[in-house]
């Protein structure tokens, strides 16, 4: 029988409470500044409103003096006079406001870039203001770029709670009088006239009994207006802990679903073509992280659930392995295989990897991509329906409706981050009556808290350690003085018949950026690598991909001595012969982005380095990264910091519909909190799995509600 959980009929339209009052109906707001609220900043409702959160505070209790701040100093707040105000024309036709402020140990520069015509109108020289901002050097003074300003008449700190709340807002907001003021006005109005009853708990009482969270109610008053530090504490962290557990409850009660609805053919079998390539073919002996996902793959194949796992293994890890082995194990049972790469070039090379690792085994594999025509793709698609064909390796052509299979028994998908949730579900419904095992691969380390963000739903293996015999990759960092130190040692390189990467982050030179580009790069190359004795391929993103193919596959032949690139290699190019991965203006890319090019060397037996070029000039986070990337070639201790660094957002492939959405919570620095709310989840879904539990009636309440906002509950499947 459904889940009732998923599948019950419940109607929260009819449920309205004051959180689902139109903007315009609060006191303060009305039709037209309703309309800029909409438009501006997507706030619709009461409910958009009170949790559109502060993202900063400001402490009405301390100011600093101009004579003791430092330029880069953090917010800073001022108390004193502004003294002038001037409004300049610039070259460009448009016009600044500088002012000039003071207090008692001594005077400050204002400016301001925007809003100048509305801000000559309303400041007034010779008033007090208080003014708060970020000190930083313009033109060698100490200036404060567009600070908010209050009179201080206005501001009446006697009765000013400590912590006055600052809001997200536009031009338009503020030209409308919704600055942060105004916007404070609003709420402090609101509040006061709402109680506990209009807010619906969704959190059990036991849980906040244990966990000594405070209400949902006073979570909305105190992380507005907080008394003091304590209240604002206790609000974030119920706020947070709130909302990765109800990811965490979504993620488990898909995984649940999907187990009760999909079905898959229980693979018992472990036959004679598994176990006579892992006993006579294999060409080096397993890790014990391959032995341990095998294991862990073979028991969730065996089940007549559908397999639905991620397979994590950083660069050069032995991924390709184990899902031949996994293959071995489909055809056993008399099923077919697919594997699914993002781009042709991949997918050739691990169609030719197979082929070769399987050597005379009475195994059938072909290959399908777009540029597979005519007489040679019909013979492979009417192989397929046959059921003929054993394993098919292939790009997005395999997803396409022509392409039947005869029993689809696994679906493998590589660096499945490059694929749409639609193209991957795709996949895997080609199979009549029963849905193939799903095995998604992936060699980008993704972060512990990360993943149970994201697979939270799926079963997750990791190969953490290499094969045998591969040397760890020297990391060194250059600067660009030690250019023709550098240019000696890539020449002895190619002289012992090795072969070169040079990845550059732009294409054609940019005003805003001072880099180093491709193009002039190529050519400052050629006067150091002349040819004919040196051959250079130059890939980059705006090529056509038969040229771009072409150019990598010269450098793959060895045609080619040394490959100029953007970041297109940064997945899929596997050139064992490839011992040098030069990276310009490093301080441009991201720590995992970099963690990947450099692992597009080091796949063969010699010595590979990693040279990490700069200009002595380096962000304090640019020089973060570049240190981890010495220190460490551990892909998943560099996706850690590339996590606390950047964020998730940043993260390739992470932006996933209702997941990342987070208001507060961030999943580089909440770990602890992360953690609770996971185990808390599970063991609710493990003891009431249908949420039938009076004392779980707010969690169901809320999941529905959830429900009808995010529709994508299985991502991967």
């Amino acid at each position: 029988m459904p889940l009732p959980i998923i599948n019950q009929a419940f109607n929260l339209a009819n449920q309205t409470t004051i959180l689902d009052t139109p903007i315009e109906y609060v006191k303060g707001i009305g039709p037209s500044r309703g309309e800029t609220f909409r438009k501006e900043l997507n706030i619709h409702s009461v409910k958009n409103l009170l949790y559109t959160f502060p993202f900063r505070y400001i402490d009405r209790t301390k100011f600093h003096l101009i004579n003791e701040i430092k330029a880069d100093n953090d917010n800073i707040q001022l108390k004193g006079t502004l003294v002038t105000i001037e409004k300049i024309k610039g070259k460009s036709n448009r016009s600044r406001i500088s002012g000039m402020f003071k207090d008692s140990t001594g005077f400050i520069e204002l400016v301001w870039f925007q809003g100048a015509s509305w801000l000559d109108k309303s400041l007034k020289p010779g008033e007090e203001y208080i003014i708060f901002g970020k000190v930083s050097l313009f033109n060698g003074k100490k200036t404060i770029a567009h600070p908010e300003m209050e009179l201080l008449s206005d501001a009446n700190i006697a009765i000013a709670s400590s912590f006055d709340p600052v809001y997200p807002s536009t031009e338009k907001m503020d030209a409308k009088g919704l600055d942060s003021k105004a916007r404070r006005k609003i709420l402090k109005a609101l509040l006061s006239s709402i109680n506990d009853n209009d807010i619906p708990e969704t959190l059990p009482q036991y849980i906040m009994e244990k966990l000594k969270i405070c209400s949902a109610f006073e979570a909305l008053q105190w992380i507005h207006f907080p008394a003091n530090e304590t209240q604002k504490q206790l609000a974030t962290n119920r706020i947070k802990f709130e909302e990765f557990f109800y990811v965490q409850i979504r993620l488990l009660l898909s995984k649940m679903y999907r187990k009760y609805k999909y079905r898959s053919a229980p693979f018992n079998l472990v036959g004679d073509l598994f176990n006579t390539f892992y006993r006579t073919r294999l060409p080096f002996e397993l890790t014990n992280a391959q032995k341990k996902v095998i294991r862990e793959i073979r028991v969730d194949m065996g089940m007549a659930t559908q397999m639905n796992r991620l397979l994590q293994g950083d660069v050069g890890s032995g991924k390709t392995i184990v899902a031949l082995l996994c293959m071995l194990i489909a055809i056993d049972n008399g099923f077919q295989a697919c594997m699914m790469a993002p781009t042709e070039i991949l997918a050739q090379q691990h169609y030719e990897s197979i082929k070769n690792l399987l050597g005379d085994l009475e195994v059938n594999v072909a290959f399908l991509s777009g540029s597979i025509k005519g007489k040679k793709r019909e013979v492979i698609l009417s192989g397929l329906v046959a059921g003929q064909i054993d394993i098919i390796i292939g790009t997005h052509a395999l997803i396409e409706d022509h392409v039947i299979f005869n029993r689809l028994g696994l679906a493998i998908v590589d660096e499945q981050h490059r694929f749409g949730v639609a193209q991957r579900a795709s996949l895997w419904k080609k199979n009549e009556g029963m849905a193939p095992h799903i095995l998604v691969m992936t060699a980008t380390p993704i972060p512990r808290t990360l993943a149970m963000t994201l697979y939270g739903d799926l079963e997750v293996s990791i190969i953490d350690e290499l094969p045998p015999g591969r040397k760890e990759i020297k990391t060194i960092h250059k600067y660009e003085s030690t250019r023709p130190q550098l240019i000696q040692f890539l020449h002895s390189e190619i002289a012992k018949g090795r072969q070169i990467y040079i990845v550059y982050p732009l294409i054609e030179e940019s005003e805003k950026l001072d880099l180093q580009n491709l193009n002039d790069g190529y050519e400052r190359l050629l006067q150091y690598f002349p040819q004919p004795d040196y051959q250079i391929s130059v890939v980059h993103g705006r090529m056509k991909a038969a040229d771009k193919d072409w150019e990598m596959q010269r450098f793959i032949n060895r045609t080619t001595q040394i490959m100029v690139a953007t970041t297109v290699i940064e997945v899929g190019v596997n050139v064992p012969n490839a011992s040098v991965m030069v990276i310009e203006n490093t301080e441009r890319f991201g720590l995992s982005q970099l963690h990947q090019l450099r692992g597009r060397v080091g796949r063969g037996s010699d010595q590979s380095y990693c040279i990490l070029m700069t200009d002595y000039k380096i962000s304090k986070e640019g020089r973060q990264r570049i240190q981890t990337m010495v220190r460490t070639n551990n892909g998943f201790e560099i996706a850690e910091a590339d996590l606390k660094l950047r964020g998730p957002g940043d993260i390739q492939g992470t932006q996933q519909s209702g997941l990342l959405d987070f208001k507060l919570l961030n999943i580089g620095t909440d770990r602890a909190i992360m953690d609770t709310a996971r185990n808390i989840a599970l063991r609710i879904i493990e003891d009431d799995p249908k949420l039938e539990r009076p004392i779980h009636e707010n969690i169901r309440i809320q999941v529905l509600r959830l429900r009808q906002q995010y529709k994508d509950w299985g991502r991967i499947s």
